[in-house]
């Protein structure tokens, strides 16, 4: 093994957001080479499978029968109550179109970079980052047990919810309690779900999150649920919560757990700076997963087009610093930071609220036919028949 290797384009973390990144580099005309820290990309899976389907063609991604389990055709969220408010899926958000088998819809992203030109390095772990001032100039890995240094004038922070790069970059990355969520998920079978929709439920039984039931077809489903973690009072509380839930409904208390998964998802807002000198970060570690609703998916691919094309034009001029950098950060918060940040004032209000408001919300919803789903128009609407709901709303009316 060389003690150091050289590249255009260095992306840390074969996600949907590293692959997008490290594919349009690519496609651009950069030497890129992307790290993964585990064997196997998309594996373990740490994500409900639901996600939207309008963005795929903007960045280039083509359907397909290998990722896809199902299409569905809308949402219903409930009240506490239990009254169902329905949603196509055009308006549901970022979680409801089709529901995927999210390892196979990884590797297909990954395949897609490697048919660009990228070069993937699997148990490819980096260390830290590699300086000369305070420009990134790549970073110190291990892989299989030895240690190298890769260089690169570019590089990206796709590592994740957890995300060290930045931090090493020294881009402030830190959450509060209340900007995270604890999530757990069963993979369940023997399930009676309705295959037409995703459903999520409101209210105390997930307090400042929800629960959520992905149908993947022939009885089985993905039943998880998110806990804001400033309401988390002990150890493994959010399995307490889903469980209770489960135990509450015959259609799920039936069924066999075949799978479990859990981990972090942030609901912050954006980051105000995720680039410095040599560095940009995307995706999860850019916290660009929708506050109100955890998914990510479609926000990391959609930043890491912009992210991958910035990056190979910083490689041609020779510019890769901080300053030029702003053409990517400009980019992608002219594309999404408004609803991140409508999305997260909105969940801030949302997590105070007590189960009969929440039911009140439904009721009303139920009653009006909208044309344009978001906060702003529901917001209106409610306010038509429970003004003293929206108070608490009023920026964003």
């Amino acid at each position: 093994m060389p003690s150091t290797i050289t590249t255009d384009v260095l992306v840390i973390g074969a996600g949907p957001a590293g692959s997008m990144t490290a594919k349009w580099a690519a496609m651009k005309g950069a030497r890129v080479l992307m790290i993964e820290k585990r064997q196997e990309i998309g594996s373990p899976v740490r994500c409900g499978e639901g996600m939207s389907k309008s963005w795929l063609p903007e960045v280039g991604i083509r359907p397909s029968s290998r990722w896809i389990n199902l299409e569905v055709e809308g949402a219903r969220i409930f009240s506490p109550r239990e009254q169902a408010y329905v949603i196509n899926e055009k308006h549901a958000g970022n979680e409801v179109g089709y529901v995927v088998e999210r390892d196979a819809f990884d590797k297909q992203l990954a395949i897609d970079a490697g048919n660009a030109g990228v070069d993937v390095k699997l148990k490819t772990a980096a260390l830290s980052l590699l300086k000369e001032g305070r420009q990134v100039v790549g970073a110190r890995v291990k892989e299989y047990g030895e240690t190298y240094d890769i260089r690169a004038p570019v590089t990206i922070g796709a590592d994740g919810f957890e995300s060290q790069v930045g931090r090493w970059a020294g881009i402030p990355t830190n959450l509060a309690l209340r900007d995270m969520d604890s999530c757990l998920q069963y993979r369940m079978t023997n399930v009676d779900s309705d295959v037409r929709y995703c459903d999520f439920y409101l209210g105390k039984v997930a307090p400042g999150g929800y629960v959520w039931i992905f149908p993947k077809g022939d009885g089985l489903a993905n039943v998880g649920i998110g806990v804001q973690c400033s309401q988390i009072k002990g150890p493994g509380e959010a399995r307490k919560y889903l469980d209770a839930w489960i135990a509450n409904h015959p259609a799920y208390s039936k069924g066999k757990k075949i799978d479990m998964v859990g981990g972090g998802v942030s609901i912050s807002p954006p980051l105000k700076q995720t680039v410095a000198d040599g560095i940009m970060l995307v995706g999860d570690a850019a916290r660009m997963i929708d506050p109100l609703t955890g998914g990510g998916i479609a926000n990391g691919c959609i930043a890491g087009k912009i992210c991958g094309e910035v990056a190979a034009e910083a490689v041609e001029l020779r510019t890769p610093t901080k300053e030029f950098f702003q053409k990517y950060e400009k980019g992608w918060r002219a594309r999404l930071e408004e609803k991140l940040y409508r999305n997260w004032i909105a969940k801030e209000k949302l997590c105070s609220l007590p189960d009969e408001v929440f039911d009140k919300v439904i009721e009303a919803l139920q009653s009006i036919k909208l044309e344009k789903l978001s906060v702003h128009n529901i917001l209106k609407a409610v306010n038509q028949t429970h003004p003293e709901v929206t108070r608490e709303f009023a920026e964003l009316l």
